[in-house]
């Protein structure tokens, strides 16, 4: 089918493209500047060249995200998406989101969901693919978190992170699949606290550095306590947090 892959660009998105091809699609990468092979312009913030890098696709994965500017991104740039399609020939669109968003309050969380809300309401052909972090962005919340030698961290809460290979590969399988119209979960193969997280990146990546777990009142901590990161449902990875660590 032809793929059209928004966020091409991204962590995630890079990763895409190899796997789509070789499921025999073809595959467009769409970002703001249009950079690389199969490269097409398209801004969700404006909106500008959305139906040019839009027109022909029979598959969407919708990957893009903007932690800074999120509610005139994913969600008013996933309206501009809907509106720009053609929807005489799409047959699936797959919104890459986050597991919990519906569950914890974080403004970033409360965009994706908001997103989520206006596919489903739009009538198209729709798979919301709720995802757990990825390895990646916890080593960068750690090693932005330690201060000298001591690293802090929430106590209680749990998190199951994921590797990002695996998820373009899950990405292409559901793909393949009809559309389910609702959620669908994947995350890691692990449940694992906080706490321990960090001192396996500590042990790997900052010897000798003190993990200090820290209460954290209020709803945010409480919505991690009580598992709103951790998938209920769906399919697992399998490489681990520390096999990602070592390698």
């Amino acid at each position: 089918m032809d793929v059209l892959v928004t966020g091409g660009t991204g962590r995630l998105g890079q990763r895409l493209i190899g796997p789509l091809q070789e499921a025999g699609h073809s595959v467009r990468q769409m970002s703001r500047r249009g950079t690389g092979p199969g490269g097409v312009r398209g801004d969700l913030a404006t909106g500008f060249d959305l139906a040019t890098a839009l027109a022909g696709a029979e598959v969407v994965v919708h990957a893009a995200s903007d932690r800074g500017d999120a509610w005139q991104v994913d969600v008013a740039g996933t309206r501009r998406l809907v509106e720009a399609l053609d929807r005489d020939r799409l047959r699936h669109l797959l919104y890459v989101s986050i597991v919990g968003v519906d569950r914890i309050p974080y403004g970033y969380y409360r965009a994706k969901f908001a997103a989520e809300q206006v596919l489903l309401a739009s009538g198209l052909p729709v798979t919301l693919l709720r995802v757990t972090q990825f390895h990646h962005l916890v080593d960068v919340l750690l090693d932005g978190a330690r201060r000298g030698p001591v690293l802090p961290v929430p106590m209680g809460w749990r998190v199951q992170p994921v590797d990002v290979g695996e998820v373009a590969q899950h990405v292409v399988d559901v793909v393949g699949r009809p559309p389910t119209g609702g959620v669908v979960e994947y995350g890691g193969p692990e449940d694992l606290s906080a706490a321990d997280l960090a001192r396996a990146w500590a042990v790997a990546r900052a010897p000798g550095t003190h993990v200090v777990a820290t209460p954290l009142p209020g709803k945010l901590g409480a919505a991690f306590r009580d598992g709103a990161a951790v998938p209920t449902g769906g399919e697992r990875g399998r490489r681990t947090y520390g096999q990602h660590l070592h390698g």
